[in-house]
């Protein structure tokens, strides 16, 4: 049988179980090369996704030897004008912040490199697995077109100097330095990649879930705001935690010494 065309296969997978819906961008010819196309059918699986309470983890997966090469350089050439560059842009930003926005914590499966927005992808999700022999690169620097947008997610993953370091110099770094900047979570040998991930989804899918979805967005919704700000938003969601029906079985269970039963 002969390989589906380029042009007639999904942009995007999209597999379902036991809570975890797995998305899979597929366009390995094309670095997953985060196209008009690809921002679409990202866009269509969140909004779906966000809508649907059964599904409590989504992992971001890619097929191919790469991760995201980020954007299509072709494609860019090609809109020619500032505003219709812009326009990429802002469908791309609208993306990521809606990897923010969902209600369920989004992990990125990262089976190859990452470069540019790409790079971007995994820092914009909540978390990140990496096989060991991944690289991260913020290239665009070396090309004439510093990578401003990567480093809004980038600069709320890494510290400072570490980012700037990254988006300044363009050079690559390994998926060791990834650990250890605060880039991904964990690196494990390419053979455990989907194991480590499917037990770290499991995790968090067990969870209470409207606990989960009211940490994370109230986690996000601090880091904007001073202290006072936001210890008085993180008493607010924790009392409101505690009086849940899901914040009550939790005590009872503990106090108990049982397992919580989350119905």
């Amino acid at each position: 049988m002969s390989a589906q065309p380029q042009e007639q296969q999904a942009f995007l997978l999209r597999e379902e179980r036991d809570g975890i819906a797995t998305l899979t961008m597929n366009r390995p010819q094309q670095m997953n090369l985060l196209t008009s196309g690809m921002l679409t059918a990202l866009q269509d699986a969140f909004d779906s996704i966000q809508k649907n309470p059964d599904i409590r983890v989504v992992v971001l997966a890619a097929t191919g030897k790469g991760f995201c090469a980020g954007h299509d350089l072709k494609e860019i050439r090609a809109l020619g004008e500032p505003a219709k560059i812009a326009g990429l842009f802002t469908q791309c930003s609208r993306m990521m912040m809606t990897i923010q926005q969902l209600p369920q914590p989004v992990i990125a499966k990262v089976q190859g490199a990452a470069a540019a927005a790409g790079c971007q992808l995994v820092a914009q999700c909540d978390l990140a697995v990496a096989i060991d022999t991944a690289k991260f690169v913020t290239s665009g620097v070396n090309w004439g077109f510093f990578c401003s947008t990567p480093g809004v997610a980038i600069g709320r993953n890494l510290q400072r100097k570490h980012a700037m370091e990254m988006l300044l110099t363009g050079e690559p770094i390994s998926a060791q330095r990834a650990l250890d900047w605060g880039l991904v979570n964990r690196v494990v040998a390419a053979d455990a990649l989907d194991s480590e991930t499917l037990a770290l989804a499991r995790t968090i899918a067990s969870k209470p879930p409207s606990t989960v979805v009211a940490g994370k967005r109230a986690f996000y919704q601090q880091m904007d705001m001073d202290l006072p700000q936001a210890y008085a938003l993180a008493g607010q969601v924790i009392s409101s935690d505690f009086a849940h029906p899901e914040g009550r079985e939790g005590m009872n269970a503990f106090i108990e010494k049982r397992p919580p039963d989350w119905k």
